[in-house]
């Protein structure tokens, strides 16, 4: 018979591929870096990414926290990961500022101190400048500055307070600054929007509240006295004299009480870092154990008992034997000390300090628990993993 009829071949666009469809093929990227260099080769790809929020999401559902490395704060560095061979992972970090050369001209970097390092997946340190008496908070990845007048407290001395930034994440041109006064638990929030503070203080009540209405946190740094978190419209507040937690509404400026759960009440100090579960479940990360010596990680989450009642519930206990050789090392270098560095999204960042300024640092999922380690060394300064933010470039705005 009559020979078959060549194929058609049939072109199709990128155009026609769909959003939705794009979207599902991204969410298989291995990396956020990975994605903003897919999002940026077209325009299809980026609307793609921007017009929906949703997929924003999912995609930090599946992939852990983008860490690029871990900052010095004493030699103002970022010590970068074993990612020579991750051209994306190198193009992230390609431009930035970790030594902060590129500050403004006017304003002599020299004498900018650092008061809180980088604790969340923002990637900004705020800085003190001794001789104008103001405070900013610096992105070195984005080369971005943001700069605010100091509180108006009794005393502006910057190191007497502990700051956070609250970033709107669809335009972060628009943010609040949250300051505590350490000691007396006064708290100022600086608005963007009106360039003014407002302040606040705290008076102990007998009727604890939650205060979380769901939105998301972030944490505040340890200090000797106190420790403070931030998540998205909270800030949370806690000294290490009292069993309790003081929440922060910034949009409203409404203060109420959450308690530590029992067991964290009835110790002394207890080093512990508050964040979010994969799920978006407040959580509470501690080191326990007895004395100088903790041997175990314990997750505590707040949500509702038996009753309906919304309190700290306790959702594993992981024993340092999870992550380290405790008898080993125990045997070679003494005590141990362990911190809770930060807790992003589901992931618990831990610094192991064997002793003579050599830090061993790891993360690991409190769903899959898997752990994952990045490096032992010898430091001289506190350092503190650097997290990736969501690129406004991938934001649908201008």
């Amino acid at each position: 018979g009559p020979p078959s009829p060549a194929p058609v071949a049939t072109t199709i666009a990128i155009t026609d591929i769909g959003d939705d469809l794009l979207c599902e093929i991204f969410l298989r990227l291995p990396s956020l870096p990975s994605l903003v260099r897919a999002a940026l080769a077209c325009r299809a790809f980026l609307h793609a990414v921007r017009s929906s929020p949703a997929f924003r999401r999912r995609f930090r559902a599946v992939h852990p926290p983008q860490i690029l490395g871990f900052f010095n704060a004493g030699i103002h560095s970022l010590i970068p990961l074993d990612g020579r061979s991750d051209h994306d992972l190198a193009a992230a970090v390609h431009g930035s500022d970790f030594r902060f050369i590129r500050l403004p001209k006017d304003r002599d970097h020299s004498r900018c101190e650092i008061l809180n390092g980088c604790h969340d997946r923002c990637g900004y340190v705020f800085l003190c400048n001794e001789d104008t008496n103001q405070i900013a908070a610096y992105i070195p990845l984005k080369r971005a500055l943001y700069i605010v007048p100091c509180p108006p407290q009794e005393t502006c001395d910057p190191h007497c307070h502990d700051f956070r930034i609250i970033f709107s994440e669809d335009d972060q041109r628009s943010f609040r600054v949250v300051c505590v006064q350490q000691k007396l638990a006064r708290f100022s929030v600086f608005s963007s929007d009106s360039r003014e503070w407002q302040s606040i203080s705290w008076v102990d009540t007998s009727t604890p509240q939650h205060g979380d209405d769901g939105g998301d946190n972030c944490v505040l740094s340890p200090y000797t006295d106190t420790v403070m978190t931030e998540f998205d419209r909270l800030a949370y507040w806690k000294d290490k004299n009292t069993g309790y937690i003081v929440v922060l509404n910034t949009v409203t400026l409404q203060l109420s009480r959450m308690d530590l759960p029992q067991p964290l009440k009835d110790k002394d100090s207890t080093q512990f870092e508050l964040g979010r579960t994969n799920a978006g479940k407040l959580c509470m990360v501690c080191a326990d154990g007895f004395g100088a010596t903790k041997t175990m990680i314990a997750v505590w989450i707040w949500r509702a008992d038996g009753d309906g009642l919304d309190k700290w519930m306790q959702h594993k206990v992981f024993p340092l034997n999870t992550f380290i050789d405790v008898t080993a090392c125990s045997a070679e270098y003494g005590v141990i000390t362990v911190q809770v560095v930060v807790v992003i999204d589901g992931f618990v960042f831990l610094c192991i300090d064997f002793g003579s300024l050599t830090k061993f640092f790891l993360s690991f999922c409190l769903e899959t628990e898997n752990v994952n380690e990045f490096f032992n060394h010898t430091f001289h300064n506190d350092i503190h993993p650097y997290i990736m933010a969501w690129p406004p470039s991938l934001l649908s705005n201008k």
